[in-house]
């Protein structure tokens, strides 16, 4: 049996997957979680053989939660399933530790593929998903926010949703000043000069989703 966490801020989308998984003879859903301090603490009570997790969710990210589970089990089967698919973030999340990533705009049947075949210790990513980055100046950006450590990066997308310091440093649980600090290195990685930029920048690299106006 394939003990299964699932992670999504959305409970619709976790509905989704936990029927369309437990569909699936030998594939069971040992518990489930709204964001990732909740998703850290399941995971230490379950030690699930896999994780389906999101990278964007309210407060610290998926790829934040992915760093702590794997301090807590180097070798924690971690599959990231995302709306945002571009081939850096892609690529960022098997940098991670991911053993796998799947688009949400995948066909259903691949989430249990995807579980199965990272379960097996495969590496696994959705039909369609581009696993190098493109060229020209979009490269070239996407090589920048690369760089950025998964802290920054963690900072990186609360500055672009419109997160002040103060709230930074309170859900990622550091000081005022290390945030701040931070701010000013991403500012530097990145090339940007003004906040408008970097909201910009994170919108392009689907960092956050671009909103529209109603």
């Amino acid at each position: 049996m394939i003990r299964v966490l699932l992670i999504d801020d959305h409970p619709v989308v976790r509905t989704g997957y936990k029927r369309l998984l437990l569909q699936e003879p030998g594939l069971e859903v040992v518990a489930e979680a709204s964001s990732a301090d909740e998703g850290y603490q399941a995971f230490q009570v379950h030690l699930p053989d896999v994780t389906v997790t999101d990278v964007s969710m309210p407060g610290a990210g998926g790829l934040s939660l992915l760093q702590k589970i794997l301090q807590r089990q180097a070798d924690a089967k971690v599959l990231v399933c995302s709306m945002y698919d571009s081939p850096q973030l892609v690529q960022r999340a098997l940098d991670s530790g991911a053993r796998g990533f799947v688009s949400k705009n995948a066909e259903p049947e691949e989430l249990v593929r995807a579980v199965q075949a990272v379960f097996l210790g495969q590496q696994y990513l959705s039909k369609g998903l581009y696993t190098e980055i493109s060229s020209g100046e979009f490269a070239l950006e996407s090589q920048r926010i690369a760089s950025l450590s998964t802290r920054e990066y963690e900072i990186f997308r609360l500055l672009a949703l419109g997160h002040t310091i103060t709230e930074c440093a309170d859900v990622l649980c550091v000081s005022h000043k290390t945030i701040s600090n931070n701010q000013t290195q991403i500012k530097e990685k990145l090339h940007l000069e003004t906040m408008t930029a970097l909201v910009h920048l994170a919108q392009r690299h689907q960092v956050i989703e671009v909103v529209n106006p109603s």
